[in-house]
């Protein structure tokens, strides 16, 4: 009587090994007791794994030695991802006959690691691979599990965990549903969710849900004409909740089978999607967009022709008149020859998430993490290491805002079913930078009308240009703010004295700015605070922090040339106010000198040093000697 455990079968490694059988014999199993053993291949053969996984245990419990049913009740439950009752059961096998069972290291093996066993694992598959007579299929197969579980036991020596938990919380029944809910997204103030629901086992929709400190409200159909008979899923919201970028597959019109489009909010819902056009929608796959912070550059995965494997990650950057532009390869530090797909770009805008299959790790699709340097290219990927990362696929990943909360997909044991949306905590060592941010709404100071504007963020240690964003038609903006940096923010319109203020984030905060912008219009009378002009303590020389902002003045001097201004200094009311007088009026002159060394004309230009004799704060804080000791521009 020859048996073919369910390992073998479901399994998609086959064994054509012949060993002899020093102890097992299943020709010694009774009829009756085969016979359950062929009711239960029958039942698993319908789908019914739990079904057969019962027959299979009467069939142990009348005989416990009966080999083949503990290798199939180990092959059942390891389908079922039941690792340790997989384990329980190869372990039944493996004392029944060591020798029988050695072909069956290498399932046994992925159960182990499917539990995080990995030096177990690597043991069972160097005895696996000890077979003299395993071809050349098991072999391959075998080394690849060695490879990872020796990946495994080294990522783990290298970072250990130490204190940290993995423990994911299932978002509950206002987000999760018996239907499948993933690929979840979220704006940058955590208060709005965006996923994908398979509506009746079939439709693919967009569902979504706002919280406040009670929690979630019941997710519902989003509104507006984004919705379709066809499937939308895959799918990214602006960090402003303005703009979702999503893929639709097999859509009337579609370039390829599945195409990238774009739906804006609107007062009436989110709009009918627009398809990105042919620089991004080939004839080839694309999917899995992921917006910039600043929304001017856009990431993706497509299997298109010229790639280095199967699906590769691009970008692709938003012109001037609203088109994208021909997509990039990230090229070989990301992307390989195997397949590349669901970038997030973190609100940091510096920190990358992805899927590879080919990058080193558990095996199957893992997540990795790459960091853009200074010089613009991705530094080499690391994987985000078990138990974030198995045996399994992992999926799509996006990270808040505050760096350290992930949302995910994923169909474990507290699931309402199929797939639900999880939140966790990432380790420290594969955290972006914590990100915090500036919202408000640019307007006319004299109308109150909203004014579209160019929003400008600019690192003070490097003067370099870090975003440059444009408010909406009604003057709306928001901009990221990485922690860790101290930034100049300027808003900018023809016609307008620009707007100045300075965020000093080098040290840890925990801040959100709210600000809206009256920009005044270029008149005599005009004034504005220059807020990037920096001095040291009872200075007058211009620190090199201050170049941005000189540069930005010189342009508005050179654009209006029929402008003159007088540059004030102003001063706290600590020290002598002589000295203060003089301070003050050394301020003012070094900011004209540096504007004259920049080609504006001296008979424009005028200084006046006010000491502490106009303050705009109390000066009994520091905080109000700060919003004293300032540079003003005023239009004479």
């Amino acid at each position: 009587m020859g048996f073919k455990p369910f390992c073998t079968i479901l399994i998609a490694s086959v064994f054509t090994i012949q060993i002899a059988h020093a102890q097992y014999d299943p020709e010694k199993i009774s009829k009756k007791v085969a016979a359950l053993y062929e009711q239960a291949i029958t039942t698993a053969q319908d789908g019914n794994f739990p079904g057969a996984i019962k027959l299979l245990q009467n069939a142990v419990a009348k005989e416990p030695g009966f080999l083949d049913a503990w290798l199939s009740i180990g092959g059942l439950h390891g389908e079922l991802k039941h690792y340790q009752q997989a384990i329980d059961a190869y372990e039944k096998a493996k004392a029944i006959d060591s020798n029988y069972f050695r072909d069956y290291n290498l399932p046994y093996s992925i159960n182990l690691a499917g539990k995080g066993d990995f030096q177990k694992a690597l043991n069972a598959i160097n005895d696996f691979l000890g077979i003299s007579n395993l071809n050349e299929k098991s072999r391959m197969v075998g080394e690849y599990r060695k490879k990872s579980y020796e990946f495994a036991i080294n990522y783990a020596a290298q970072k250990p965990l130490g204190n940290y938990r993995f423990e994911p919380t299932n978002l509950g029944d206002s987000i999760n549903s018996p239907n499948s809910e993933y690929y979840p997204t979220i704006t940058i103030d955590g208060k709005e969710l965006i996923f994908t629901r398979r509506v009746n086992g079939i439709n693919e929709d967009f569902f979504g849900a706002t919280r406040n400190s009670n929690g979630w409200h019941m997710a519902h159909p989003l509104s507006g004409n984004i919705n379709t008979q066809s499937n939308e899923g895959a799918q990214n919201i602006s960090q402003d909740g303005q703009w979702l970028i999503f893929t639709g597959c097999n859509f009337p019109g579609g370039a390829g089978s599945c195409d990238l489009y774009i739906s804006y909010l609107t007062p009436n819902g989110w709009s009918e999607p627009e398809s990105l056009g042919p620089r991004i929608n080939t004839e080839a796959w694309e999917s899995a967009p992921s917006l910039s912070p600043d929304k001017k550059e856009l990431y993706f995965a497509s299997n298109r022709a010229g790639g280095f494997g199967g699906s590769d990650i691009y970008v692709s950057r938003l012109l001037p008149n609203g088109s994208w532009s021909e997509p990039e390869n990230l090229g070989p530090e990301i992307n390989t020859l195997g397949e590349e797909s669901c970038p997030f770009i973190h609100a940091d805008n510096q920190t990358l998430y992805f899927t590879s299959n080919a990058h080193l790790g558990y095996g199957g699709d893992d997540l990795f993490i790459s960091r853009k340097q200074a010089n613009g290219k991705w530094s080499k990927p690391i994987n985000l290491g078990y138990p974030i990362n198995t045996i399994e696929n992992e999926g799509s990943l996006v990270v808040s805002a505050d760096g350290k909360t992930a949302w995910y997909a994923s169909d474990r044991s507290d699931s309402r079913g199929g797939l639900d949306i999880y939140t966790f905590e990432l380790r420290s060592d594969i955290r972006p930078l914590r990100t915090l941010w500036v919202k408000g709404k640019v307007f006319d100071k004299k109308t109150g009308k909203g004014l579209p504007s160019a929003v400008e963020l600019t690192d003070l240690s490097t003067q370099a240009v870090l975003s440059k964003v444009q408010t909406d038609e009604t003057g709306n903006y928001l901009v990221t703010l990485p922690v860790g940096k101290d930034y100049a923010f300027n808003v900018n319109r023809k016609g307008y004295l620009f707007y100045s203020e300075n965020f000093s984030l080098s040290q840890q905060t925990d801040s959100i700015f709210n600000i809206d912008i009256p920009l005044q219009p270029i008149e005599t009378n005009a004034t504005i605070v220059l807020r990037n002009i920096f001095f040291d303590v009872n200075k007058f020389d211009l620190k090199p922090e201050s170049t941005s902002e000189l540069d930005k003045l010189a342009t508005l001097l050179r654009e209006n040339p029929t402008v003159r201004i007088q540059i004030s200094g102003h001063t706290d009311n600590i020290g002598k106010a002589e000295d203060n007088l003089t301070l003050s009026n050394n301020r003012a002159q070094a900011v004209v000198k540096y504007l004259v060394a920049h080609g504006i004309e001296q008979q424009r230009l005028t200084f006046k040093g006010y000491g502490a004799t106009q303050p705009v704060a109390d000066n009994a804080t520091e905080e109000g000697r700060a919003r004293n000791r300032r540079t003003e521009l005023k239009i004479i």
